[in-house]
């Protein structure tokens, strides 16, 4: 007997991924204000805060839909210690890549499984991303050709597209770079008996 799943995320992306592997699931975004919630947390660790974020993310719809189960997730991008956001603009992207070029850089995939606002499950994935040295042509040229879509993601690069040709190196599974732990979800929606397996 399956379960109904909410995704706390508007995140087209993530719902897409989800559908095509046969969840049925409700979008529903969450209501809080997550750098708010990153500044009251700025001790916490790139992959405890992106847990926090996942968590209450999931909370929040929770217990707007206290008997569904509801998947919430975050991504966090580190750089030598450093959290970076998702750039603002075309020129702020370029920046991004500019100080990404030549080094290694750490995504962290948080999510979290809720249901009336109690946590069932969570789990964060790591991924570390190295980027080929980048020459400053080459960055423009590429931003002229994928436009301003680029600034929905955190590296401004996305390696499901042509942003895989920025990389030297990969490690980490696919859907844990493009911001959600696939496999371990399926695994353990499996092992609540809220999907079929």
């Amino acid at each position: 007997m399956t379960q109904k799943l909410i995704l706390a995320s508007l995140s087209p992306f993530r719902a897409r991924l989800m559908r095509h592997a046969g969840l049925m699931v409700k979008v529903e975004g969450a209501r809080i204000d997550e750098r708010y919630i990153e500044n009251k947390s700025c001790s916490l660790s790139a992959e405890e805060l992106a847990l926090k974020l996942a968590e209450e993310k999931s909370r929040e719809v929770s217990l707007r839909f206290p008997h569904a189960i509801v998947i919430g997730c975050d991504q966090i991008l580190e750089l030598e210690g450093e959290i970076l956001h998702k750039p603002v603009d075309m020129e702020a992207a370029y920046r991004r890549l500019v100080t990404l070029s030549g080094k290694t850089h750490h995504l962290r995939s948080a999510v979290a499984l809720f249901k009336n606002g109690d946590c069932l499950w969570n789990h964060v994935a790591q991924a570390n991303m190295t980027v080929r040295p980048l020459d400053p042509q080459y960055i423009s040229d590429y931003f002229s050709r994928v436009g301003p879509d680029i600034l929905t993601s955190l590296g401004a690069y996305k390696i499901e597209r042509e942003g895989i040709q920025i990389f030297e190196k990969i490690e980490g599974d696919y859907f844990s770079i493009v911001g959600l732990p696939l496999l371990p979800l399926l695994a353990e929606l499996r092992e609540l008996g809220a999907i079929n397996g």
